[in-house]
């Protein structure tokens, strides 16, 4: 095959955020301090993204060097699953982030634990089925014409991906407004308790507004473009449209290590001591609600 530059913006990518994302999983699997349920959380999504990385390198690798079928299907099967955990894990957070707030009191519980595990074996479940589906049979390969934008991935199959991502962003939207009316109202009982100025208040405020739009916006901007061409696409449009909507969703797998782990100040601590040479597993951490992450 002639080389596309296409797929090979798409293979650098994919080295950046598996580069990236492997430094996150790394720190955390060898940190015993980072057991909490919020840092399980942001490594399935350092996982998941990491896997997605990686499935962008083996899918350029295969295409151009031992092309086959089957090996597509597995590829395509595991940028499914990737990306599907990636898109969970953001909403998994989200809800973790919603409790730790409204249900201050009981947070930090045993109850919390196995909801974080309960919740971790339903996104990496939904999505090994999800990306399972290709290789059981429920692709394009005998059917060109029932092909979505993404060959071998049916039309169908596509259709239940985007439908599924507006589903989460729109569940995500609500929490996060939800958390920053909380997170408002603490801030005023605080100023007022505290005899504190308005502009305490409102610097708060702004602050709270400034993380959802940026947690929100970078979502929206990296996936809407991909799932609405997905809903409306066909396979005979050019393939150029597909890629241009595409790359932008790789990119929130790039951005997810920068907005939810190395803005972490345990995270950092840790990175900074790796850096230093000074590493060491028995560094003393305090644990920060999901609020801080």
């Amino acid at each position: 095959l002639a080389l596309n530059p296409w797929d090979v913006v798409l293979c650098i990518s994919g080295t950046i955020i598996s580069c990236e994302n492997a430094v996150v999983v790394v720190v955390i699997f060898y940190t015993p301090t980072f057991r909490a349920p919020m840092f399980l959380l942001i490594g399935s999504l350092a996982t998941a993204d990491l896997l997605a990385g990686l499935g962008l390198i083996l899918h350029f690798a295969f295409v151009y060097f031992i092309p086959s079928e089957a090996v597509s299907l597995l590829t395509v099967g595991l940028l499914v699953t990737s990306f599907t955990a990636s898109v969970s894990s953001l909403l998994t957070i989200t809800i973790d982030r919603y409790l730790s707030l409204y249900n201050a009191l009981t947070y930090y519980s045993e109850r919390t634990v196995t909801r974080t595990y309960i919740m971790l074996i339903l996104t990496w479940g939904a999505s090994i089925c999800y990306g399972l589906l290709p290789v059981m049979g429920w692709n394009c390969l005998k059917e060109p014409s029932a092909c979505s934008i993404v060959r071998p991935l049916t039309k169908n199959h596509l259709i239940i991906l985007s439908v599924s991502f507006f589903t989460v962003f729109v569940v995500m939207l609500q929490l996060y407004v939800q958390i920053c009316r909380i997170v408002c109202r603490h801030a005023h009982q605080i100023a007022v308790q505290r005899h504190l100025l308005a502009s305490s208040h409102y610097v708060t405020t702004r602050k709270g507004i400034a993380t959802l739009a940026v947690i929100l916006g970078t979502f929206a901007s990296c996936w809407l473009p991909f799932a609405v061409y997905g809903l409306l696409g066909d396979y005979s449009y050019p393939a150029l449209y597909t890629y241009v909507t595409l790359l932008p969703a790789t990119y929130n797998s790039m951005l997810n290590p920068v907005i939810y782990a190395f803005r972490n100040q345990e995270i950092q601590k840790v990175l900074w001591a790796v850096c230093c040479g000074c590493f060491s597993s028995t560094l003393p951490f305090r644990s920060h609600s999901p609020s801080d992450v």
